[in-house]
């Protein structure tokens, strides 16, 4: 290998991020250039580093070509080598996830992590500005997962703001140290140097100024060596350097016809191609190129790498193009997607040659390019997304086609999780501006608006306005209504289509979970799967506008009963992954969280990996329920890094309410106090002294998650001191009687019957709560029942009954983690007389902020902040005011204030507004 010149200061950057990576930090360099700046030889000698000092070298680099084929880009990284980072079988087993992107990503973390243990390493790809989707994707997520990794990564790109690097940059910042390598041009004395080496000899003075011409541009100097660039020339300010052009015909005018004309067709093909599909076009056997294509790797220009030929440079295959005029280029590539289509590869190898030539009107290139779309669009939906969009431009703005096209765009869009475009580019072309000129026939808007309605009720966003298109076909109209009665605009009909059968089940699961009747959404929800499936199966071929048979039900979800949907499609069928969270979570309400849970997780890993936050807030819900503290801040977690990887912010609220209610369970009152979220904040103000706040929780919605919890929580914690208190613990009483007869299961009849027992203090009826409550996988519930029927047997007396009660409930939160409920628990049992050699490790009291603060001392502070002298405070809490003045003097010690106003200012800094109003 030449030796590198003039970078010694780069180079020893890398190595000073290689050196740590070998110590345990991982991280990621970018080297930018322009074209021929010495990018890829900086990267080499990087390499050339790491294999030294034992580093498992991992290399790829990206192709302009390699938007077609998903991975294509990092594949060769993962494959290269005797000891390749990834095996076949596991490379098999990526393969098959393409279409999952985020999937894939999670498990080619795993793979790698496997591999990497006790090695350090260094991933490298060159030419990152052309690298696939799926390949810009995947390592933005691998190299977060990766961290902690002995692990360099080391990239090279052009300039390219918002580019792949940028892109990646940016989403890992906040994960690992990202350096940033921008190459110059050279200083005379390394140009000299690297002249010298080529040669090897010295530079003789003639040459010595010819290399002036090269401007410092490590590829140009070096062809100025090998005779490819006249430095005469100026360099151009565009990509291509004049005399690299020049240069490049002088050294092939020595060469054949037949070399020359294979350079130019390749040219066309691209910077990497198979011999075999230039000879085909051509119209020459494969033998008889060999002699013309050993003279162009002669002459400095291609590369053999066994399966495929390279241009040794992209400038120098942009240089040989230079000389095919543009009549030619447009006949090659037309003959070059004709040579295509007939082969195995396809429209989709086809459509970047098609594109290069077809014409606005060109009816047979805009079906080509349509098929190219759908056939890439189950692994390369980005690129899918952008050949539709050109499609679209070659269509006549009054052509009907445009129409069909235009629906194929909105599909499209919604695939690749673009709604807002989607909603806006359909509006405007329906809405008769310049974007579409032609008629738009009621069949054509009630198709549109259908490809719009699943993802519009999945996010919540159905307009009953939007779904009203006279003169729409009868199948077509009546799915549209039955949106509409999901929008709660119009009342429920009795449909013959499958697919307005399936939404009208959705319509009446969502008013039965709505009034708590969670059975019965259930089962409703279930129902719409099963219509869903059936409409899917039993359509002739997928929905589309115009039937130009795009994949608007493509995520309509799986089944076979046979049935057909009228129309023959199975457009607007409500995504099924998405109907059945809904089932799991009323599935869950109903009683059955155990076996919901159970379905969540069977999903992770292995359904819609666009539907990881959903299914993970999910699993963080039903966890909590289950009493599964670490598990539930797992999955919430999990949900949150999610949705930042695919830029889905709709869960996070309740991802980040289940981390607040952990919190508060776990005595973290200030982590709690992260998630706006009005039950938790009355839990909140509870845990600071204000019983008068457990009112507030009487309007926690029915679908709340962990509601029965939140409620017992609260009706078993509030001191029963005076009329108000009495009376909201009776009205929680009721309220959960109310749903304990709208979803009679286990868990909310149990619960009801705690708390109207825990009021009356009813030993008999709180014992058979308890035993109620052991079937129903709730654990956290059951242990507050133990708790609130181990104290009320102390009160009458039955020391041994309350202390086996009070025993298993801190047994139970010391196991599940709710060291907030564990600590209270510990006190009565020692206040009770109970001695263990050891007890549990619970958190001890802070000695400063207001987590120091006992309960009466919170009591206090609060009131003295509503306004309260230290007497009305004591009559308000039946104290002496002495005592209140002495927790008053504990409150200002503890909290680092010496006045009562600056009491009042911190406390509605913490609670943002007075926390007894």
């Amino acid at each position: 290998m030449e030796p590198l010149r003039g970078r010694s200061a780069e180079l020893g950057r890398l190595l000073e991020a290689m050196r740590a990576a070998d110590q345990g930090t991982a991280s990621v360099t970018v080297v930018t250039g322009e074209p021929g700046i010495g990018k890829s030889a900086l990267l080499h000698a990087a390499m050339e580093q790491a294999e030294r000092h034992g580093f498992l070298v991992a290399t790829a680099a990206a192709h302009q070509t390699d938007n077609i084929s998903p991975l294509s880009s990092l594949a060769p990284a993962l494959r290269a080598g005797k000891d390749p980072l990834i095996g076949t079988e596991h490379f098999l087993e990526l393969a098959a996830l393409n279409t999952q992107p985020l999937w894939l990503a999670e498990r080619l973390a795993d793979l790698m992590r496997q591999r990497l243990t006790g090695t350090a390493a260094l991933l490298v790809l060159d030419d990152a500005q052309w690298s696939d989707p799926l390949t810009g994707f995947v390592l933005r997520v691998a190299i977060s997962r990766l961290a902690d990794a002995r692990l360099m990564w080391l990239l090279a790109t052009r300039p390219t703001p918002g580019g792949v690097a940028d892109q990646l940059v940016d989403a890992v910042r906040d994960q690992l140290p990202v350096h940033a390598v921008q190459l110059a041009p050279l200083d005379t004395e390394a140009v000299l140097q690297i002249a010298a080496d080529r040669l090897n000899h010295a530079v003789d003075p003639a040459l010595s100024v010819r290399l002036g011409g090269a401007q410092g541009i490590p590829f140009l100097v070096e062809q100025v060596v090998a005779g490819l660039y006249v430095a005469d020339k100026p360099v151009a300010e565009g990509p291509l350097p004049d005399g690299l052009v020049e240069g490049v015909r002088r050294r092939t005018a020595g060469t054949t016809e037949l070399c020359r004309a294979l350079l130019r067709t390749a040219a066309v093909f691209g910077s990497e191609f198979r011999l075999e599909d230039v000879a085909a076009l051509m119209g020459e056997g494969v033998a008889r190129l060999a002699e013309p294509l050993d003279e162009a790797i002669r002459a400095g220009l291609l590369a053999d790498s066994g399966a495929h030929l390279t241009f040794r440079h992209e400038l120098l295959r942009a240089a040989v193009l230079a000389d095919v005029p543009p009549s030619a280029q447009r006949a090659l590539h037309s003959a070059i997607a004709d040579q295509l289509l007939r082969s195995e590869q396809g429209a989709s190898a086809a459509a970047p040659h098609i594109l290069a030539t077809a014409t606005v009107g060109d009816l047979a290139a805009i079906s080509t390019l349509r098929t190219a779309a759908r056939d890439l669009l189950t692994t390369m939906s980005i690129t899918a997304l952008s050949v539709i969009q050109e499609t679209f431009e070659l269509t006549p703005v009054d052509h009907a086609i445009r129409g069909e096209v235009g629906g194929d765009v909105v599909d499209i869009l919604l695939i690749t999780r673009q709604y807002d475009a989607a909603r806006a580019f359909a509006d405007d072309l329906l809405g008769g501006t310049p974007l579409y000129q032609g008629l738009v026939s009621a069949e054509l808007a009630a198709r549109i608006r259908l490809l719009l309605a699943p993802q519009e009720w999945a996010l919540g966003l159905l307009d009953a306005g939007r779904l009203v298109v006279d003169g729409a076909p009868q199948h077509l109209a009546e799915r549209l209504a039955a949106y509409r009665v999901l929008a709660g605009a119009e009342e429920p009909f009795e449909g013959e289509d499958l697919v307005a059968r399936a939404v009208l089940e959705i319509a009446r699961a969502e008013r039965a979970a709505g009034e708590g009747r969670f059975v019965e959404a259930r089962d409703a929800y279930a129902a719409a799967r099963s219509r869903g499936a059936s409409a899917s199966s039993g359509s002739a071929a997928a929905g589309s506008t115009g039937g130009s048979g795009s994949t608007a039900s493509g995520s309509a979800g799986g089944g076979s009963t046979g049935e057909r949907t009228a129309g023959g499609d199975a457009l607007g069928t409500p995504p099924a992954v998405r109907v059945e969270l809904a089932e799991l979570f009323c599935r869950a309400q109903a009683g059955e969280p155990a076996a919901a849970l159970q379905g969540v997780k069977e999903g992770l890993g292995v359904g819609d990996s666009w539907l990881a936050p959903q299914l993970a807030v999910l699993r963080a819900q039903l966890e909590l329920a289950v009493g599964n503290l670490p598990a539930a801040v797992e999955a919430a977690n999990a949900s949150l890094r999610w949705s930042a990887e695919l830029h889905d912010p709709s869960t996070e609220p309740t991802a980040r309410q289940v981390l607040a209610l952990v919190a508060l369970l776990r005595g973290d009152l200030s982590a709690a106090r992260t998630a706006p979220d009005e039950p938790l904040r009355a839990l909140l103000a509870m845990a600071d002294g204000d019983a008068t706040a457990a009112h507030r929780l009487l309007a926690t919605p029915l679908a709340y998650p962990n509601r029965l919890e939140l409620l017992v929580h609260a009706a078993t914690r509030i001191p029963d001191t005076d009329a108000q208190n009495h009376s909201t613990a009776h009205a929680v009483a009721k309220l959960l009687a109310e749903h304990a007869a709208t979803t009679p299961t286990g868990a909310t009849t149990g619960a009801a019957q705690l708390v109207a027992a825990a009021n009356e203090r009813d030993l008999t009826a709180l014992a058979d709560a308890v035993d109620q409550l052991r079937s129903t996988g709730r654990q956290l519930l059951l242990a507050e029942a133990e708790e609130l029927h181990g104290r009320v047997e102390l009160e009458h007396g039955d020391r041994r009954t309350g202390v086996a009660a009070l025993e298993r409930a801190l047994d139970s939160y010391t196991e599940l983690g709710a060291t907030a409920l564990a600590v209270p628990v510990q006190a009565a049992l020692q206040a009770a007389g109970v001695r263990r050699r050891r007890w549990a490790a619970v958190p001890t009291r802070p000695e400063s902020g207001w987590e120091a603060l006992t309960p009466m001392e919170r009591k206090v502070a609060l009131l003295v902040a509503d306004g309260h002298t230290n007497r009305s405070a004591a009559e308000e809490l039946v104290l002496s005011a002495s005592t209140v003045g002495t927790h008053l003097r504990n409150v200002f010690s503890k909290l680092g204030v010496n006045s009562r106003v600056q009491l009042t200012r911190l406390v509605l800094q913490r609670f943002a507004s007075p926390p007894n109003a």
